[in-house]
């Protein structure tokens, strides 16, 4: 499930024992037409001992066979166990971008250009400008006329 064209042609099978294999889910999937490519994900953990996640791929070489196999096999059981299967669901993040990202996020492109100007810095500018009036940038300018502290006298 490499190619995003091919992902009407690719079908998510869920709920899978450890006892199934490619070659399990090729004779399951075969009668619903030719099948391009089988994709059994490993363990991300090298000390576990299972062939594979509980999860698999089938891309088939038409999309209309996708189809029917979803139409015929989604609920059904294989090796005991009711399996899942779907259109499969192309990857939506790049491996360098979101949580778990090895590159930090003020480096990832295009973060900058979203969130260069702060919240605080936007609405400075709106007081600045509101009314086509110039307002000092600094609070304490303009108080120089002041030479008295305290409440003013009745």
């Amino acid at each position: 499930m490499t190619d995003p064209s091919r992902v009407a042609q690719t079908v998510f099978v869920g709920g899978l024992a450890q006892t199934v294999t490619a070659n399990t889910l090729s004779e399951a999937f075969v009668p619903f037409g030719p099948i391009a490519d089988i994709s059994l994900p490993k363990p991300e953990l090298p000390s576990s001992n299972d062939l594979h996640r509980g999860f698999g791929y089938v891309e088939f070489e038409e999309a209309i066979d996708a189809k029917e196999a979803i139409d015929n096999m989604d609920q059904s059981e294989l090796f005991g166990r009711v399996i899942k299967v779907a259109v499969a669901k192309p990857s939506q993040k790049d491996v360098n971008e979101g949580l778990g990202s090895k590159v930090a996020l003020w480096e990832q492109e295009g973060y900058l250009a979203e969130n260069a100007v702060s919240e605080e810095d936007r609405l400075a500018t709106q007081r600045t400008t509101l009314d086509g009036i110039a307002r000092p940038e600094d609070p304490m300018e303009g108080l120089e006329a002041l030479d008295v502290a305290g409440p003013k006298k009745q």
